[in-house]
């Protein structure tokens, strides 16, 4: 079929090369005038245009959304010092992000199935960007917390938005993107946050680079954004569908399942590199690379991961993937070495890289009020895996060692591992 409609727009062009150019030479002629051929083809190729599919055009926007957010992360050491700020005071003021993101999520589900995703990317994308500067800004520790919540509630209901839009082109053409579109998103973040990396080696202002970041990404989404689909009818809220309603049982399960992975992500993120250091004396450079390996091994799997899911139910493919992400932990508790834990990493990094798109996707298929709602739920439930994880892996290393903390992650993952098929009964629902 997309043959055929390849020919039949080829078809087309051609023919409408055809005319305008019969009309101008006859216009020409009439005139006394000639327009060479030659001229013509370099006037027409000057015009001619690229045309995105609607699933990389999805992917696109994905992978644009965490560039701003992964150029401030190397920042956060340069900031710290110029406030002048403790590493707890730190810990406190960066709290905002995901207290902004929390508070948000109560409502944005019901923003976004009143708004539709189309219009909420639209809107919050340059929202997002311009609150992006703001952390550069801050003067004092409370003002540095309370644009990190303005930052993690402008985030949250446009990666509402973009994980809605992601479900919606699946359901409206059985084309499976979302695994893939996190995986660019993924890239994005580690794009983003080389990119500020080099901004603070060359000693670049941050806010400028972060202005000029803000300035390119909106100009090249501002066009793609407005070839979105827009929303059908059908998916426009219902006084039923506005009403409070307890979420679903399955519901429930699924956030459960996606809770147990996500807490893996924000303690590597908070806890690899401490781990490393403590644990074999790794340099900074070495001890680094614990979250880079883990991120890459994210990154690539979910670039394939919709491939398995043409190929596995999902709930076979979330036990799978749970099963090597409790490798994954079994090799960090025995690994002898830095080169065999960062091997470990990698394959706990495999392990969690599908739990969130497959959740997404499962919660948008269970019963609730609407795909955004369900989304919303998830994405809260998630975002507490993040904040739970590092604060009790922390509790466990301060009394027991760094490499009995990270075993927390075992019975996290055991209970996605049980919860798994559920994502299989979300599926048969839809």
């Amino acid at each position: 079929m997309g043959q055929q409609t390849m020919r039949s727009c080829e078809c087309f062009v051609s023919s409408g090369r055809e005319t305008v150019w019969n009309r101008r030479s006859e216009g020409d002629n009439k005139k006394g005038r000639s327009f060479p051929q030659d001229r013509f083809s370099s006037f027409r190729f000057s015009f001619q245009i690229v045309v995105m599919s609607p699933s990389a055009r999805i992917c696109l926007i994905f992978f644009l959304q965490p560039i701003a957010l992964g150029a401030w992360l190397p920042h956060i050491p340069g900031v710290q010092t110029s406030l002048g700020l403790t590493n707890s005071e730190l810990a406190i003021a960066l709290v905002g992000a995901p207290l902004g993101t929390l508070s948000t999520l109560i409502f944005a589900g019901r923003l976004a199935t009143r708004m539709g995703a189309r219009r909420i990317i639209q809107l919050f994308y340059p929202v997002f960007l311009t609150v992006m500067l703001l952390p550069f800004l801050a003067t004092s520790q409370w003002m540095l917390m309370a644009v990190l919540a303005c930052v993690g509630s402008s985030m949250s209901i446009l990666e509402l938005g973009l994980n809605v839009l992601a479900d919606e082109h699946e359901k409206r053409t059985g084309d499976k993107i979302m695994s893939k579109v996190h995986g660019f998103w993924s890239f994005g973040l580690l794009a983003g946050t080389l990119i500020g990396a080099g901004v603070a080696g060359l000693g670049i202002e941050p806010v400028f680079a972060g202005l000029g970041i803000a300035l390119v990404v909106q100009s090249a989404v501002l066009p793609v954004t407005g070839k979105l689909p827009k929303e059908s009818k059908d998916t426009q809220p219902s006084a039923k569908s506005q009403a409070f309603q307890l979420p679903h049982p399955l519901l429930i399960g699924i956030c459960v399942f996606t809770f147990g992975t996500t807490l893996v992500e924000g303690a590597i993120a908070d806890w690899a590199a401490v781990f490393l250091r403590d644990t074999f004396a790794a340099n900074p450079g070495m001890a680094g690379l614990g979250v880079a390996v883990f991120s890459l091994c994210v990154a690539t799997t979910r670039l394939f991961g919709d491939r398995l899911r043409q190929v596995a139910a999902p709930g076979r493919l979330g036990q799978l993937l749970a099963l090597t992400g409790l490798i994954g932990v079994a090799g960090i508790w025995f690994s002898p070495g830095t080169g065999s834990a960062l091997l470990a990493l990698g394959v706990l990094g495999i392990g969690a890289a599908l739990a969130f798109p497959l959740g997404v996707t499962a919660a948008a298929a269970a019963p609730g009020r609407s795909a955004a709602s369900n989304v919303a739920v998830l994405s809260f439930i998630a975002l507490l895996g993040f904040l739970v994880g590092p604060l009790a892996i922390g509790a466990l290393a301060d009394a027991y060692g760094i490499r009995t903390g990270l075993m927390i992650l075992l019975p996290m993952i055991g209970v996605s591992l049980i919860l798994a098929p559920l994502l299989t009964v979300a599926q048969r629902r839809e």
